[in-house]
């Protein structure tokens, strides 16, 4: 795509080596790179990983208010939109990197949404990520879901009962995000509805101070802002071959 563009850009969990191929061509075609941060002088954490899979990708940090404060995150919301909106009216193609997949839970589409309110028209595209329960599935060897199993995504960002309804439904795989700081909470949850046996906590996956492991043994206090759980479906025993509970005809 020739001419001024917005890409949104996936680089993974944390650990470098997930960052995806077509991710690090489009790193390295865009004219301007951009990575969010809590402030001008720290290095975020997408930025951290292009740094170590890329390191000759200059990476340009916006500043976004991640607080409950919705004046101050429109604030720079639009203070950043200007900034890429800057960019693009000089005919430039510009990259934004995001944690995870930049369209779960992602940044990227507020700041695009800004953008276009500033240059209407403008291509707007993503490219994919690997998740951070995807790692965590992986890390931890739990199947996320088979046959008809459903997969529940939620954020406990507001607090624990986020996951109430998810657990209603036993056949499904539930995972949670942003719950770090009610993990004691979320596995009383978990414990009462009798879906702790098998589910894992991952904190800052792929990022200094790593903690993968039973969600049962990580219950004692409170963890990480970025810390992902994964709850598996319940399963009986079934026969393979007709699907059906093992010992029925």
């Amino acid at each position: 795509m020739m001419g001024p563009a917005l890409v949104g850009i996936g680089v993974g969990p944390g650990d470098p080596s997930l960052i995806t191929v077509k991710a690090l061509s489009e790193l390295r075609g865009a004219d301007r790179v951009f990575g969010p941060t809590m402030a001008v002088d720290a290095v975020g954490r997408a930025e951290s990983i292009v740094r170590q899979a890329a390191p000759d990708v200059v990476v340009e940090r916006l500043v976004f208010a991640i607080i409950e404060d919705a004046v101050a995150r429109r604030a720079a919301h639009d203070q950043a939109a200007d900034r890429v909106a800057e960019c693009l009216a000089t005919g430039e193609r510009v990259a934004f990197v995001t944690l995870g997949d930049p369209n779960v839970y992602s940044t990227f589409h507020h700041l695009a949404d800004r953008v276009l309110e500033r240059r209407p028209g403008t291509p707007v595209t993503t490219v994919p990520g690997i998740c951070a329960f995807q790692d965590l599935a992986a890390r931890s060897g739990t199947v996320l879901v088979d046959g008809v199993e459903r997969l529940h995504l939620v954020s406990a960002v507001a607090g624990p009962q986020a996951i109430d309804v998810p657990l209603a439904d036993p056949e499904a795989a539930v995972v949670v995000y942003k719950g770090g700081r009610h993990l004691p909470a979320l596995v009383e949850r978990l414990r009462a509805a009798g879906r702790l046996d098998g589910a894992v906590v991952g904190e800052l996956i792929g990022l200094p101070g790593e903690r993968v492991g039973s969600l049962a043994l990580a219950a004692s206090g409170p963890a990480a802002y970025l810390s992902s759980l994964v709850v598996p479906p319940r399963r009986e025993a079934r026969d393979e071959s007709t699907g059906a509970e093992a010992g029925e005809p």
